[in-house]
């Protein structure tokens, strides 16, 4: 004790100069967007950069199912789009029945990922330079991954459809009967989530594959999984299904964020609904 004391008289002046300094850059960055815009931009950087150093010696370790995961997507892709030779590019395009290129996918790759807390986050290696912007879907080659929530110039963070806050609309592919796709519900398993909203008078059926409607950010008939339990308690006059998750969040390492091309002209039309 008595050279702890010692050592503070000694270093006084040091010491709260130290602390004044972090005092007044905690004020600074409190009280201003701009230094505290351009700080959480400069942090996130650098955690993304540290996440993709460590991701890099992870993958030595499963390179062979990173590698049989993209064969499988890249033989997927022929069988859809017969008249490419070859995925030369990380963006590939969905076409309409006019021709009209309403999806791109741009391919991202997972540095981070977590799957056992309430509301779950991944970080990928794509930021706005790479045309990456908030809200944008985000899928991997098995079905629905989640929403992008943070973009910084390199790096994005998603919030996983394994959270609480995120709905996803989704659709028997049978009955067509179409509700929203919810997780935890209490039950954190990152296997499964439930699909609500389902009017009682429909037959399911065990093992009914559940897909994306296309009412919201991902385009019609994106797998999302299939349906393992019915009849679960909802509202008065609604069933929660409960639904095998697609994708294993415990693997995830490429994913693809959807980006709507039409998505400004359809906002703009449905905004105008509001004025009338």
């Amino acid at each position: 004790m008595r050279n702890l004391w010692i050592f503070i008289s000694k270093y006084n002046a040091v010491i709260l100069f130290i602390i004044f300094f972090l005092i007044s850059f905690g004020l600074l960055i409190s009280n201003n967007s701009y230094q505290r815009a351009s700080t959480w931009n400069s942090s996130n950087e650098w955690i993304g950069k540290q996440y993709q150093k460590i991701n890099n010696v992870k993958d030595y370790l499963r390179l062979r199912d990173i590698n049989d995961s993209l064969a499988a997507e890249n033989m997927r892709l022929r069988n859809l789009i017969p008249q490419t030779d070859s995925l030369k590019t990380t963006v590939t395009t969905v076409t309409d029945t006019l021709g009209r290129k309403q999806y791109s996918y741009i391919t991202a790759k997972v540095i981070n990922n977590s799957i056992r807390q309430k509301n779950n986050y991944i970080t990928i290696n794509r930021g706005y330079k790479d045309g990456i912007r908030k809200g944008m879907g985000v899928i991997d080659p098995n079905g629905v991954v989640g929403i992008v929530l943070n973009v910084s110039p390199t790096f994005a963070t998603i919030q996983s459809l394994l959270h609480s806050d995120t709905r996803i609309s989704a659709t028997l592919s049978k009955t067509n009967a179409f509700g929203s796709l919810v997780w935890g519900n209490g039950n954190f398993d990152a296997k499964y989530a439930i699909l609500q909203d389902i009017p009682n008078h429909i037959k399911v059926k065990k093992g009914e594959n559940v897909i994306t409607s296309g009412y919201s950010l991902f385009p019609a008939g994106i797998p999302i999984g299939k349906v393992v339990e019915t009849g679960l308690k909802g509202g008065d006059s609604f069933l929660n299904i409960k639904v095998e998750l697609a994708t294993n969040f415990a693997a995830l390492s490429y994913v693809y964020v959807v980006t709507n091309n039409a998505e400004a002209e359809q906002r703009k039309l449905e905004s105008s609904n509001k004025t009338e």
